[in-house]
């Protein structure tokens, strides 16, 4: 199906690392949650645009793009950026999935729009949009176990198992807070989501 360069109403995008190592990683959370959503939607995102890993598809009669940038966490915003130039895609139609280390692992929130609160992924995303004001889902990876530990060891650390346990049912919350987002709006999926 083609698509012209104005008919996209959506972009969703799922935050993380490419490659195998960081694949479990907690920064790569938002891939994850994307994958899942392809499952659900029986989509392929593996078209290579835009810096990223791609998909044009139709959920309920919106054409989406499903994005997975493949810059490396830092850079994040140049894949978003682009996409949102060609596809003339307002920020507050891009929804953002990503790690939050203020969350516990398990819990998800879902936010209209907010500041990066320290992650580079965001921060590039709002360099790259001159805005903030772009939908959120964040899913919980925990905090780092001690203040002295480096950030950087902790969001590219792996789950434990029983992390992983907690994890599965807010991969599957984030995913269908994503779908509410493009089908009742930001406010109706925080009501839902955000005292799961």
């Amino acid at each position: 199906m083609l698509f012209r360069k104005s008919d996209c109403d959506w972009m969703i995008v799922g935050l993380g690392n490419p490659g195998k190592q960081y694949e479990k990683s907690r920064h790569n959370i938002g891939f994850r949650v994307l994958d899942l959503l392809a499952e659900k939607l029986n989509l392929k995102i593996n078209r290579s645009k835009f810096s990223a890993l791609t998909c044009l598809a139709t959920y309920k009669g919106q054409k989406v793009l499903f994005v997975k940038p493949q810059t490396f966490m830092n850079l994040s915003g140049l894949a978003i950026g682009q996409a949102a130039k060609f596809y003339k895609i307002p920020p507050e139609r891009i929804l953002v999935i990503f790690d939050d280390i203020s969350l516990p692992v398990g819990r998800i929130r879902v936010r209209p729009d907010g500041s990066a609160g320290g992650h580079n992924g965001i921060k590039s995303a709002i360099f790259e949009l001159q805005s903030q004001a772009f939908p959120r889902v964040k899913v919980g990876v925990g905090a780092k176990p001690h203040p002295d530990y480096d950030l950087a060891d902790w969001v590219l650390s792996s789950f434990s198992a029983q992390e992983e346990k907690a994890l599965a049912p807010a991969i599957e919350n984030a995913a269908e807070a994503a779908l509410c987002v493009l089908e009742k709006g930001t406010t109706d999926a925080m009501n839902h989501y955000n005292g799961l």
